[in-house]
């Protein structure tokens, strides 16, 4: 199952890139991209709660399949107008979305499903490899879309996405067949919001867990920033080959830390190095928005890169051990539409603030050209870098408020309890 889900991470890796350069070139602008990555994901926040009931009521991996396999079906819808017409962008948002819509049904199943098979003594592990497989698609992706890219359309790349969502399918329904899984089953079945009530209640008890929340949710529009405008920020003053080779440098960095987690099993100490490794994250972002040296920029995307499996890890974990089995599908799917939030604002945002606010402060004749300019440099991205740097400090500064948690040492303290 982790075989096939890392294989689809690559394509849909593929095809992401390659559409993010098509809008971008189609359009020149930073909102354009912001707004087709806006639909890219909205959906499938907005629909994960009830996709986490689901995951409780039904058999987690035929959702995984039915959700691949619609996933795949708008892909074919998507590839057949950019062969047979000049494809807009309303039709690349429509199509995206759509997408999205199906792709909700899989994460919740997919994690709730990690919980299934593995003992607690497991789980960090599992994170290390989940997050091995979602980093194929920046490590392999970025670099061999780049290279395609040079011979061959974006549509070959969205027909490459289509085959290997087809692949994950056979695996899918390989498990399904000979691994014995238990399947969850709630009582009241007539009642959705009745099981995403019981869902919230399981988190609302748990008080650090919603502090952890309100912590994934900063990061992430943090992020969200970041995935959005780097393409833009980087295009303005290099090619898309570099582009594409500096994104998988930088997954790199994500492939070794999520090798490092999981052959070594990190129980311990989660809260520390999640600290430690959100104030690096934010150093690292200030200094790829402080220059245009691609040589830098890819370092320090390679070292931003390494820290997150750390503290993607600490929160998977805190979560997953505070969390009963049998509400696993719900938590997941609440945890993935409050903590998504972030993406969500950060995307419907990214783009205005970068055309319209940040990029005029710092042209030749921008306001802060002759104070922030002579430091970072001016020019039609240097904006964006600007607001980089400003994400960094807010990073280091949510580490502090981390650090003094008390809640988040408590989730820490009961999870080795358990264990």
């Amino acid at each position: 199952m982790w075989f096939g889900e890392m294989i689809s991470s690559i394509g849909s890796g593929l095809s992401a890139f390659g559409i993010g350069i098509l809008v971008f070139q189609m359009t020149s602008t930073a909102t354009s991209v912001s707004l087709v990555t806006f639909f890219s994901f909205v959906p499938a926040i907005v629909l994960s709660p009830v996709a986490g009931v689901l995951a409780d009521r039904y058999n987690r991996r035929t959702l995984m399949i039915v959700g691949d396999l619609f996933s795949a079906l708008v892909l074919l819808v998507m590839w057949f107008l950019m062969i047979n017409t000049t494809i807009q962008i309303w039709q690349i948002c429509l199509c995206i979305g759509l997408n999205s819509v199906f792709v909700s049904l899989i994460d919740p199943c997919y994690r709730a499903t990690v919980t299934d098979l593995l003992s607690e003594e497991e789980y960090s592990r599992a994170s290390g490899l989940i997050q091995l497989a979602s980093s194929a698609k920046f490590l392999l992706a970025p670099l061999a879309a780049g290279f395609l890219l040079t011979f061959v359309e974006v549509s070959t790349l969205v027909m490459f996405d289509i085959c290997t969502v087809f692949l994950t399918i056979i695996t899918l329904y390989y498990v399904k067949k000979t691994v014995e899984l238990p399947t969850t089953k709630i009582k009241n079945k007539n009642h959705v919001l009745a099981d995403l009530k019981s869902g919230w209640q399981v988190i609302h008890k748990q008080y650090g867990v919603l502090v952890l929340l309100l912590i994934m949710s900063t990061v992430t529009f943090f992020i969200g920033f970041i995935e959005t405008l780097f393409t833009p920020m980087l295009l303005s003053y290099t090619s898309v080959q570099v582009l594409g080779t500096i994104q998988s440098i930088g997954a790199i960095g994500m492939l070794v830390s999520s090798v490092f987690i999981g052959i070594f099993n990190l129980n311990k100490h989660l809260r520390r190095n999640m600290i430690i490794c959100l104030a690096l994250a934010g150093i690292f972002i200030i200094l790829i928005g402080s220059t245009t040296n691609v040589i830098v920029i890819g370092w320090m995307l390679f070292l931003f890169f390494f820290t997150l499996p750390f503290i993607n890890t600490g929160i998977d974990v805190l979560i997953r051990g505070n969390i009963p089995n049998e509400a696993q599908g719900r938590v997941w799917g609440i945890v993935s539409v409050i903590s998504q939030l972030g993406y969500v604002f950060a995307y419907a945002t990214s783009g205005i603030l970068a055309d319209y606010v940040f990029n005029p402060l710092l042209k030749k004749e921008g306001i802060l050209a002759e104070s922030f300019g002579k430091i970072i440099g001016v020019g039609p991205s240097r904006g964006i870098g600007l607001l980089f740097m400003i994400l960094g400090l807010g990073t280091i500064i949510l580490s502090c408020c981390l650090w003094k948690s008390k809640e988040i040492n408590r989730l820490e303290k009961n999870r080795l309890k358990k264990e």
